[in-house]
């Protein structure tokens, strides 16, 4: 007697499903976006929204940040299983080497119940301009996490419905604006508690037994379309290597070495000969340097792929322990997840090059030019924000200018919200022509900001490719670096430094690699 049937969705089911999935979360983002109070999240859209499976797995996303989303899909399953998990139950946490990133992104997740059976979770992830670092933005140049901010281990926040106010007022008696943390904490929770109800609707719909299966040949069909793309990798070795500018702590010409090897087996990328975790906080959790690569080769992938498990879980890794790529604690990483995610992204492009000759474009801008500021005291404030730069050229187009680039998807803060939220006036704002690297195809111009601050404050910046510039490809010249400047004197790529009302910071993004 045989066995029941597989369950074989036709594609227009599975098409549907898994559009379902997406919207659901590009929902919850919106709703997060809007209700948010801190410009950060609320006009830059400095956060990201997910739904997984029972098992932890990422079963859809967003179109929000690839950092984010990559690092999420990665650690998720093991967040999951610390839990006991019971209905209206939320866990928040951010601490990097237990399921996060970097500490300034602050992750919620909540579980999904239909019929008394746990069907999945929601989850979001959303950067906090203030997470109780002694500096304003809390992205200081650091040695240590603990210099970084309030580490939060997955806690729950919210037990069967009930808030544990003691604990949410606890932590935001430690941070500067109280009411805007708490906004913000308020908006991501209910971003949950929406994605729960419409992932509840869907159940409803469909049924659980059905919503199961569909989340099972929606994984299976991510994994097939994974390897199909990988197989057009020609089977090789193929190594990059690229360095950054320095930690911020005198170390300068940090290595960063990759070799994507295609076999028979698929593909796997191995940092071996990357150099050791540093003093600075360039270092990277494990969960942000798979996100990277995930990227990367999700974007090799026919724009059908569903961005589930199945899919990003088709390319091995080997990052030793200890090296940049895969820090041990309790080391700085507010850099890692931000600046060398974006260089783990070249060189693997870098690599892949070689094998795909006209599929990969020159580099970026290899940089989120992260500028966090403010000032402690009676009128207290703190501001963080990333710049776009120029995009690498290819075989057949020329880079865009003036946009964010591989593992970010945020904007420049408007200039009319800036100036009415904090002390500083925006004196230029413009495309930085010529930035951009000469070829056949000419890679993206960069900006030029310029910030006339108001009142005294502190700045931290933390940026790359002041001193190594964007890569072109196939003779294709190299896109300017960046330049950071205090009243006309170079900061070099990372500083801290108290700066007078009065004075002007520049700063020029880098320009992308030319093609050809």
């Amino acid at each position: 007697m045989s066995g029941p049937e597989k369950f074989t969705p036709s594609g227009i089911e599975l098409g549907l499903y898994s559009n379902r999935v997406d919207a659901l979360c590009e929902e919850m983002g919106s709703l997060l976006g809007r209700v948010a109070l801190s410009p950060n999240i609320r006009d830059r859209l400095d956060y990201s929204c997910a739904l997984f499976d029972v098992y932890g797995r990422l079963l859809g996303q967003a179109t929000h940040i690839p950092v984010h989303l990559g690092s999420m899909a990665f650690a998720m399953a093991d967040v999951v299983q610390k839990f006991d998990w019971q209905p209206g139950d939320s866990v928040v946490f951010n601490d990097p080497f237990k399921g996060g990133t970097h500490l300034p992104d602050v992750t919620f997740v909540s579980p999904v119940f239909y019929a008394g059976k746990l069907s999945g979770f929601v989850a979001n992830r959303a950067h906090h301009a203030d997470i109780g670092s002694e500096t304003p933005g809390s992205m200081p140049v650091t040695r240590s996490l603990s210099e970084e901010g309030i580490i939060i281990a997955p806690t729950r926040l919210v037990r069967s419905g009930v808030l544990d106010e003691s604990w949410l007022s606890a932590l935001c008696g430690k941070l500067n604006d109280v009411q805007a943390s708490r906004g913000d904490f308020a908006a991501q929770l209910a971003a949950n508690r929406l994605g729960c109800r419409r992932l509840e609707a869907l159940l409803e719909e469909y049924g659980f037994e059905r919503c199961q299966e569909l989340a099972v040949a929606l994984q299976d069909y991510g994994r097939r379309m994974a390897l199909i793309s990988l197989g057009e990798i020609p089977r090789g070795r193929y190594r990059f290597g690229d360095v950054l500018d320095d930690d911020g702590f005198g170390h300068r010409d940090i290595s960063l070495e990759v070799c994507v090897n295609a076999d028979e087996n698929g593909v796997t990328v191995d940092f071996d000969g990357t150099a050791g975790q540093v003093e600075g906080n360039l270092n990277c959790p494990l969960p942000v340097t798979a996100a990277a690569v995930a990227y990367v080769f999700r974007c090799l992938m026919p724009p059908q792929t569903p961005s589930c498990h199945g899919a990003l879980a088709a390319v091995g890794i080997n990052a030793p322990a200890g090296t940049l790529v895969n820090a041990n604690a309790p080391a700085a990483v507010a850099a890692g997840n931000v600046e060398t995610s974006m260089r783990i992204v070249d060189a693997v492009c870098g690599a892949l090059a070689q094998a795909l000759p006209g599929k990969i474009p020159a580099a970026s801008q290899g940089t989120m030019n992260n500028l966090a500021m403010g000032c402690r005291g009676k009128h207290s404030w703190d501001y963080y924000e990333t710049l776009a730069g120029g995009h690498g050229a290819g075989i057949d187009f020329d880079g865009r200018s003036a946009r964010h680039s591989h593992m970010t998807n945020t904007l420049n803060t408007p200039v009319e919200v800036l100036e009415r939220h904090y002390p500083m006036r925006i004196e230029q704002y413009s495309i930085r022509r010529g930035s951009g690297g000469q070829g056949r195809h000419h890679g993206g111009d960069g900006i030029v900001r310029e910030y006339r601050f108001l009142e005294n404050a502190e700045l931290s910046i933390l940026s790359e490719r002041r001193w190594h510039a964007p890569w072109g490809l196939e003779g294709g010249r190299a896109g300017k670096p960046g330049l950071n400047l205090l009243d006309g004197d170079d900061l070099g790529s990372k500083c801290q430094l108290q700066v007078k009302a009065g004075q002007l910071l520049r700063i020029e993004t880098p320009g992308g690699g030319g093609y050809g």
